[in-house]
């Protein structure tokens, strides 16, 4: 998953900043950086690239990584759990946009219709 956002925050404060490398983002999840990788060739995380071509990786990619490997450790084969988190973020992300919208549109007033009948 690409970067969410390009809104101008300090680094320390930003989840999308690319802040950690590979060997420090497995050592953080407790898993290796050919999981990482495997992540990245399904899609699941994108990396960004230091000048010198090594991975980095943001806090938001290490909890997607994080979810992942849950689901990896509870028997999910790798492709089936890229796809699950996918899904799952998506759903937040519709819900989140759902929910501003209600916002937006104040609270629902249900519509009452009164039957009309023909006149004879």
């Amino acid at each position: 998953m690409p970067p969410r956002s390009t809104r101008s925050v300090a680094p320390i404060d930003d989840d999308d900043y690319p802040a950690y490398t590979m060997g420090r983002a497995a050592e953080m999840l407790g898993t290796t950086p050919a999981f990482l990788r495997a992540l990245g060739e399904h899609r699941l995380i994108t990396p960004l690239r230091s000048e010198g071509g090594h991975r980095r990786y943001s806090r938001y990619q290490l909890r997607v990584a994080g979810r992942a490997r849950e689901l990896v450790d509870q028997g999910t084969p790798i492709e089936a759990a890229c796809r699950i988190v996918i899904l799952e973020d998506q759903l937040e992300e519709a819900q989140r946009i759902n929910d501003q919208l209600r916002a937006q549109d104040g609270p629902a007033h249900p519509t009452t219709s009164t039957p009309t009948t023909a006149s004879p």
